[in-house]
């Protein structure tokens, strides 16, 4: 059977109200800044499995 049905929209990550088209896959560009921001202060982190170097250590602190 064709299903011709369109898939539904995924809810916005940070409110959960659905996403519009301008701001996909956010539902407004207050919540696209709230993403940016967390981003920007370092509440997200996407983990490796390389150490920092020591100079690189040092200059963090």
């Amino acid at each position: 059977m064709n299903d011709n049905r369109k898939p539904a929209d995924k809810a916005c990550p940070i409110c959960g109200r659905p996403a519009e088209a301008e701001t996909k896959p956010f539902c407004s560009k207050r919540c696209a800044d709230v993403d940016l921001s967390r981003w920007l202060g370092g509440v997200y982190r996407i983990e490796s499995p390389d150490r920092p170097d020591a100079g690189e250590a040092d200059e963090r602190e």
